[in-house]
């Protein structure tokens, strides 16, 4: 059985290299010998009709916003029944804020999908540098560069939990990063998010310590020797 796991609108949602988490996942999938597929839609693709185990939704330029909710028109029923199921949606940065339930510009508001419930707002002042973020799965590390935070949603029947606490750096702007419902996740860590932070890939994945291979080995100690050098740099900073 082959794993599927679909790129969404890599043109116009990959400023940040932020789309590759897809690529990151398949990579680290066949690196643990499972059969995966990357497959990239491109806005006025059909949706396709295999169920994939994960969807990647990366992050763009305001500019292209209304562009990329656009394109997602004809993939709101299938994100329903995605997030129903099971499959694992990640979105970064603007891909997050579209994850949510509306986007506040100064043009006016842009409806989300409302998977996450919550509104993306102007924070004070632009947060931009490296970002520490404490979760249940370990430090996670990033690099943000955003003007608006996250407010979750006080009165949604689907209430969101934030992905952690920020330890260094901005986050939604409340002293918390990201949001979680179920198996839908947003955030505002760039790099990308899946190749700085492979062990929560691996999580996603389903993937254990018995799956990790010599090339993963490779890929880890790297992303730990980046997250170290992050922490520490941040740290300081702050």
């Amino acid at each position: 059985m082959t794993a599927t796991i679909l790129q969404l609108f890599p043109r116009l949602t990959d400023v940040n290299g932020d789309a590759q988490n897809a690529a990151v996942l398949a990579r680290r999938a066949r690196w643990a010998g499972v059969d995966a597929e990357l497959v990239v839609v491109q806005p006025g693709d059909a949706v396709p009709t295999v169920t994939p185990v994960a969807v990647v939704l990366g992050s763009g330029v305001d500019s292209s916003l209304v562009q990329v909710r656009e394109a997602l028109v004809p993939f709101e029923a299938a994100f329903a029944d995605w997030a129903g199921a099971g499959v694992h949606i990640i979105g970064v940065g603007t891909g997050f804020e579209l994850l949510g339930s509306t986007i506040q510009l100064e043009s006016g508001e842009i409806a989300g999908l409302d998977l996450l419930s919550g509104r993306a707002t102007a924070l004070p002042a632009r947060a931009a540098g490296e970002i520490v973020v404490e979760t249940d799965l370990g430090t996670l590390v990033g690099y943000e560069n955003h003007a608006r935070g996250f407010s979750p949603a006080s009165d949604s029947r689907t209430p969101v939990a934030p992905l952690g606490r920020v330890k260094a750096g901005s986050g939604n702007g409340n002293g918390f990063e990201g949001a979680r419902n179920g198996t839908v996740i947003g955030t505002h860590l760039h790099g990308p998010f899946l190749a700085r932070n492979p062990k929560v890939a691996d999580e996603l994945l389903g993937l254990g310590a018995a799956d990790v291979d010599a090339a993963m080995e490779r890929a880890d100690l790297i992303a730990n020797a980046t997250a170290a050098a992050a922490v520490k740099r941040a740290v300081t900073r702050g």
